[in-house]
């Protein structure tokens, strides 16, 4: 079976992961899913992520963050889909929770979050919100 928006699959582990508790979830890597896990480490949102090769496939594992047993993550959403892409100018990035969450920008520098993407003045493909 092909997955149409593998992205949103990725969010949506992290998602029922945190939800059931788990301490670390698995979805098969890419380079964008290691990007977005990236961010997410370098902001505080996940404990950290590992990429595990075996043979031809590689594995993304996510070590999930709690804090006072509830997770760090409360809002995990997929902005930009497939269907309707979302693209942003430097000054239409979406600003989350007022500056206290994280949008994660797509751009021609690399994935960023919305902050680092205005500081060095690109715009992008938004692909989710983070709070």
């Amino acid at each position: 079976m092909s997955m149409t928006d593998p992205i949103a699959d990725f969010l949506t582990r992290i998602r029922n992961g945190q939800a059931s508790g788990k301490a670390e979830v698995s979805v098969g890597s890419s380079k964008v899913k290691e990007a977005i896990a990236r961010v997410l480490r370098d902001e505080g949102y996940i404990a950290d992520y590992a990429v595990r090769k075996d043979g031809s496939k590689a594995t993304l594992t996510v070590a999930l963050k709690y804090h006072d047993g509830r997770p760090v993550i409360e809002r995990l959403e997929r902005y930009s889909r497939p269907g309707l892409r979302q693209y942003r100018g430097k000054g239409g990035l979406p600003r989350v929770l007022g500056g206290l969450g994280v949008a994660i920008v797509s751009t021609p520098k690399g994935v960023m979050t919305d902050r680092e993407a205005r500081r060095v003045g690109e715009g992008g493909e938004v692909l989710c919100l983070v709070a």
